[in-house]
């Protein structure tokens, strides 16, 4: 574990925890989101963002250097389904696109609790139908997500397996896939984790689903089904208390035969990957899953 994460940790239990633990509503976390990023966090070099609409959505095209033609990254943003934008990822998401040297979309899904549990899977169905739509043949666009977006990119996933529509790969960072609480790291790391706070995420969960079943498997995507599922790399953390939603689902995937890659990370916290330029170990993972997305697609 190199210094700097040491100093993130301590930081993150001292802040980040406290605050997440007693703030109360999503527009107050929206803001808070929108104006630390903006603050801590800068894009990589020579990054164009622009924007653009998919599925009647709002979404930024990111581009961080040269980028292959023919192939795109679909990221979702991660916030619980009630806060984060693409905005509040795109210094990520450039690191991301330059390593990769690949096209980036982050769309700006609808969120809870205003749009509850099913409006941003409708929007992420739609989203890539359209980007199908433009020229994008679904082999040549891997799902990408972080903690919630990466649930609702397995949830997609499912959806797109099951009608044959199946895309490249996908790469889930601290992925949330099971939202009936039923993870025992929920319990076990509840104190080792140094920024989420596991007493929480029932409340968040409700928000989302508004009275609907969390066993739904369109909503917890460690329930659904993957026929023919393409590559898929799991990248969590041994100190995250959302670690056994990415070690259950990898169990569940390889029983299906998936081509499944798991990276169990010593001392990150809760999607490290945001902090890339603040921590090695972000730019690590970073370029793990650059290097992942280009297998996938062949390049």
């Amino acid at each position: 574990m190199s210094l700097q994460l040491k100093a993130l940790n301590l930081g993150l239990r001292v802040m980040a925890k406290p605050y997440l633990a007693r703030v109360t509503k999503p527009a107050r976390l929206r803001a808070d989101m929108e104006f630390w990023s903006g603050l801590l966090w800068r894009a990589a070099p020579f990054t164009v963002s622009l924007p653009l609409a998919l599925g009647g959505r709002p979404a930024l095209s990111i581009r961080s250097g040269r980028a292959h033609p023919g192939a795109v990254i679909l990221h979702f943003h991660g916030g619980a389904f009630i806060a984060g934008s693409p905005a509040t990822h795109l210094p990520m998401l450039s690191r991301l696109a330059r390593l990769a040297r690949l096209e980036v979309i982050a769309p700006d899904y609808r969120l809870a609790p205003e749009h509850p549990f099913p409006a941003a899977l409708e929007d992420a169905v739609a989203i890539f139908d359209d980007l199908v739509s433009t020229g994008f043949a679904p082999e040549r666009i891997v799902l990408s997500g972080d903690s919630a977006g990466a649930g609702l990119a397995l949830s997609l996933l499912a959806k797109l397996c099951a009608r044959g529509t199946i895309p490249a790969g996908l790469i889930a960072m601290s992925p949330w896939t099971d939202l009936t609480g039923g993870a025992p790291s929920l319990v076990l790391l509840e104190d080792a984790d140094p920024m989420l706070v596991a007493g929480r995420m029932e409340e968040v969960a409700g928000y989302y689903l508004q009275g609907h079943s969390a066993e739904d498997p369109a909503a917890s995507p460690l329930f659904a089904d993957y026929p023919g599922c393409p590559p898929v790399l799991l990248q969590t953390s041994e100190r995250d208390i959302l670690r056994d939603d990415a070690l259950r689902l990898e169990h569940k995937l390889r029983d299906a035969r998936a081509d499944v890659t798991v990276q169990l990370w010593p001392e990150a916290p809760h999607v490290w990957q945001m902090f890339d330029g603040w921590v090695p170990e972000a730019r690590a993972a970073l370029r793990d899953a650059a290097m992942f997305a280009r297998k996938a697609l062949a390049l």
